[in-house]
């Protein structure tokens, strides 16, 4: 199981280790979770106060012996509304700092896999109503974040309503045109020869440039004057791709 799932959430590995042996053995008094957990008995005790208050984790009074109950796993859907529920009661004293302390201009280095969905998903909540893309490939769509990642990106792109125009390579011509047939996409391709590792993205006053590398990383840039000419390199690409048929 990944247990990083849950982490996520915010629970800790003791955590996850005692809620997922209740699940095992059913109601059951804290010496079969330690059993089961393979954990010190203090620290099995602290772990299922803490899933108590969490709501995760209930007992009853069998004369002086507690019996522990892990709440059905439909609960984590409560338990993270829960968690939405608090963060958006801080988010507006959140962006207030974040507007307090940012200056016109910024320049951010994000690392690994969640950098990369940080970056991407700073830029389509930028406020540009154009996202403009060129470079990527086949290694970069099919291995280094994989073709799903691509979909759910450019399907949270369409429900926000923002217009895209891509160069693509012909490496990955199918992804393109099936890209193509969706909402406000437009994509256009070059040769093969083309084909990179990195994508430069560029919407509003925003210009990202993100290198798929096996540690992949990538610099987020909020300049007006840098993402204008960006803008201008886009769209000499633009003109010299070429449409290839949804039939070809």
């Amino acid at each position: 199981m990944n247990s990083r799932i849950l982490e996520d959430l915010g629970l800790t590995k003791v955590e996850i280790s005692v809620y997922v042996a209740l699940l095992e053995v059913g109601s059951s008094g804290a010496s079969a979770v330690l059993r089961r957990s393979g954990l010190q008995n203090s620290t099995v005790h602290r772990a299922l106060n803490s899933l108590i208050e969490k709501g995760l984790v209930s007992f009853i009074m069998e004369g002086r012996r507690k019996v522990y109950q892990a709440t059905d796993p439909n609960h984590f859907y409560e338990f993270i509304e829960d968690k939405k529920r608090q963060f958006e009661e801080i988010l507006p004293e959140l962006k207030r700092k974040q507007l307090a302390s940012r200056s016109e201009t910024e320049a951010t280095v994000y690392r690994g896999n969640r950098g990369i969905n940080e970056i991407y998903n700073r830029l389509l909540n930028s406020g540009g109503r154009e996202y403009l893309t060129f470079g990527g490939g086949k290694r970069v769509t099919y291995d280094a974040m994989g073709e799903e990642w691509w979909k759910r990106l450019h399907t949270k792109r369409i429900k926000l309503g923002i217009r895209a125009r891509q160069v693509f390579d012909e490496s990955i011509v199918e992804f393109g045109k099936a890209l193509n047939r969706r909402p406000l996409s437009s994509i256009r391709f070059l040769s093969q020869e083309f084909e990179q590792l990195s994508e430069t993205i560029i919407i509003g006053d925003c210009v990202a440039i993100v290198i798929f590398s096996e540690n992949p990383y990538g610099i987020f840039i909020k300049d007006w004057t840098v993402a204008d000419s960006y803008r201008k390199n886009f769209e000499i690409l633009w003109k010299k791709a070429k449409i290839i048929s949804q039939r070809a």
